[in-house]
């Protein structure tokens, strides 16, 4: 069954104040939203979910990838990833095609991206919050760049249907100013290089 799409949304936020204080460079999030129909529903427990998984995460991959890098071009700096599930599905469906290769390769290798893709599930009915959680593409020890996209749409996801969302950003979070992981480790006397100590 080719991926059925009903709308896709593209959503861009640009701060350019925060806490108020002008940001020197405003900082920008971007989301690439499609929303689909759940390719399991109605069809009662199912075991094997690769079919649809292979199909459906390429597709899903590339498309939504497009779209970011469309607005980013190689600007972006974090990067993420999320599915909200309509009622009438299970949340292993959204985890599915988002926590798959052939979904979230597309994008991480498009970014050239070294850190895995930062991720979000949840199921609800239309209008439940979307939530990209995000992180730097090539230091999960960032935390400049530890932020989090919101969004809601009032008519999505139906109850048999799916939203699969990737998020990026331009920048780090407004005015960061916690400093880093590293920064902690070696104030607490840790390895910087091997801080569980194994």
């Amino acid at each position: 069954m080719p991926t059925d799409i009903r709308r896709t949304i593209l959503n861009i936020q640009t701060t350019i104040e925060e806490g108020g204080k002008v940001i020197d460079t405003p900082t920008k999030l971007v989301s690439a939203i499609a929303i689909i129909k759940n390719p399991w529903f109605g069809r009662g427990y199912v075991e094997d979910l690769k079919p649809e998984i292979r199909e459906n995460g390429p597709v899903l991959g590339k498309l939504l990838t497009s779209m970011i890098l469309d607005v980013t071009g190689d600007a972006i700096e974090g990067y993420g990833k999320a599915s909200v599930v309509g009622m009438g599905g299970e949340m292993e469906h959204g985890q599915g095609l988002t926590h798959t290769l052939w979904f979230g390769n597309q994008y991480r290798e498009a970014v050239d991206a070294k850190t895995y893709l930062v991720f979000a599930n949840t199921r609800g009915g239309a209008g439940t919050s979307l939530v990209i959680p995000l992180m730097d593409k090539h230091d999960a020890g960032r935390r400049s760049h530890y932020q989090t996209i919101h969004l809601s749409i009032p008519d999505a996801p139906a109850e048999d249907e799916i939203i699969i969302a990737l998020g990026a950003s331009v920048g780090g979070h407004p005015n960061h100013r916690i400093g880093n992981r590293y920064e902690d480790l070696k104030e607490m006397g840790r390895d910087v290089d091997n801080p569980a100590g194994v």
